[in-house]
Order: structure tokens, then sequence, then C-alpha cells
């Protein structure tokens, strides 16, 4: 199963615009089902986001990136990172069934909650009967941007 991110593309104006301070701002992940379709163009705030799961050992909004959180650059690659967040513990019995997973700055206002990258598990990750659904980032980052020189414009 093939785990990748993605860039909400309204996140680069945000950023630059002074709305995102990834470094210092509180930042979370939501889980969401399968049947959220992220569009990378036009979804730039948490409104946005459709079939977050519910279950008692969820909390709406998601789990907030509260260690480790870093942006680097390294040969022109810009990453974004964070500690991996506690893991959602599923009621018993219950189960939590998630696929992909938005990072967002959070202010507490689903309308005015930049979002970031949206990671997509490839497969409905599933904790049953008491189970934890844990989210591992990727050992190269949360997501990563690949700065290269303006070749090929006019």
């Amino acid at each position: 199963m093939a785990v990748t991110a993605y860039w909400y593309a309204p996140a680069f104006i945000k950023a630059f615009n002074k709305e995102i301070d990834f470094d210092t701002d509180t930042q979370k992940v939501a889980a969401t089902t399968n049947t959220y379709t992220p569009n990378q163009d036009t979804h730039d705030y948490f409104n946005d986001v459709t079939n977050e799961i519910t279950d008692t050992g969820y909390t709406a909004g998601g789990a907030t990136l509260s260690a480790g959180k870093a942006v680097t650059n390294t040969l022109n690659v810009v990453k974004i990172d964070a500690t991996d967040p506690t893991a959602w513990t599923s009621a018993n019995p219950g189960s939590i069934t998630a696929r992909r997973f938005p990072v967002y700055e959070s202010t507490g206002v689903s309308t005015t909650s930049a979002l970031l990258v949206w990671i997509d598990n490839g497969a409905d990750a599933v904790a049953s009967n008491g189970g934890t659904l844990s989210i591992v980032f990727n050992a190269s980052g949360i997501a990563t941007i690949t700065a290269t020189d303006a070749t090929g414009f006019p």
C-alpha cells in the first residue's frame, strides 16, 4: 500500500501571506473516511474537509502536532515535519476506519484553519474493538517541496 502526501495549492498563497507559520502556530491532523475527495486547487480551509470520522475514541478536528515541528531545507528540498501524533483508541466495541489525513493550521475555527497537505493512506486503516489508529509520518517528513531553478520560464 502506497502512502502519499499531497499539497493543497492554496497553502502556498497562505504561507506567503503570513497566514501559516508552521514552526510556531498550532497544526492538527484529522482523519477522514475514503469518501472525502480532496480538491488540491480549491480546498483551502478545514471547512472544506468532509466525512471526518466519528468515534468515541476520536476527537473531532484531529490530533494536535505538538512536538518536533520543523521546517527545514536540504539541497533545495524543503520539508515540514513533526513527531508522530498520539494514536486514537477505538471505543470497545467500536471501530475507527480512516483513509485520508488532512494536516492543517488550526485557529479553532474551521473557516479560518488553512489546509496544508493531506496524506492518502492508499487503503482503509482500521482500528476496532479497543484497538488504536496511529499515524506514522514518513521518515522523509510529513511533506516536501523541491525548489528548482527558473529554467523554462519566459
